[in-house]
């Protein structure tokens, strides 16, 4: 028999106004005002699950709002996975990003830089790539066929799309993944040690942008 574990991905909630400058994976506390995006959230999550979370404080913070928007559920001490962290970026955080782009240092496209290149002292999108195709498998086996929220990054999440419909780290920086969104990917194990990957949503926001804008 099939044991699906379905895994339940959200982006933390918008950062606080740090002056402009990167802050990948390092921490910066995230922006719990809006009440609207987690009583979003709390209505759409699953009851009996598993939460997890990034090592970063903005992840718990999310979670943490979730459960004040009524999701007393969510426990309120977090389990966290640094292997689930945002993308280090070196040297580049802390710095105006004004500046680096001036500089012609990120590249100027979707995602702050290309996904084979690693920032100074820092780590490229496939290096965070591999480590979350690594650590997901392992949770997967641990809560199988488990409903598994984990509050995440954008990077994180694409990394878990990349992993599910095989794509290289380029072709999934082309993933919109919106803060406070959630991100449905199921991963099913047969009784043959076999894995295959479904993905019944992608950026799915917490209320719609007028209410939560």
């Amino acid at each position: 028999m099939t044991k699906t574990t379905h895994f339940w991905w959200v982006r933390h909630a918008p950062v606080v106004n740090n002056g402009g400058l990167v802050y990948g994976g390092g921490e910066i506390d995230a922006d719990v005002s809006n009440i609207a995006l987690f009583e979003g959230l709390a209505a759409r999550l699953p009851k009996k699950a598993v939460y997890l979370a990034s090592a970063l404080c903005r992840t718990h913070q999310t979670l943490a709002a979730v459960r004040a928007a009524g999701r007393q559920d969510i426990p309120g001490k977090i389990r966290g996975y640094v292997e689930l962290n945002e993308q280090s970026l070196g040297d580049w955080q802390g710095q105006p990003i004004a500046e680096l782009f001036s500089k012609g240092g990120p590249w100027p496209g979707f995602w702050m830089t290309p996904a084979e290149n690693v920032p100074p002292n820092g780590e490229s999108f496939a290096q965070l790539c591999e480590r979350v195709s690594r650590i997901v498998p392992e949770i997967a086996a641990e809560y199988a066929g488990k409903h598994v929220v984990i509050a995440a990054h954008g990077g994180t999440i694409r990394g878990a799309l990349a992993q599910a419909l095989n794509l290289s780290p380029a072709q999934a920086l082309a993933f919109g993944v919106d803060n406070c969104s959630t991100t449905r990917i199921d991963h099913y194990l047969g009784d043959d040690g076999e894995v295959a990957w479904g993905v019944p949503s992608v950026n799915l926001p917490a209320v719609n942008f007028a209410a939560a804008y």
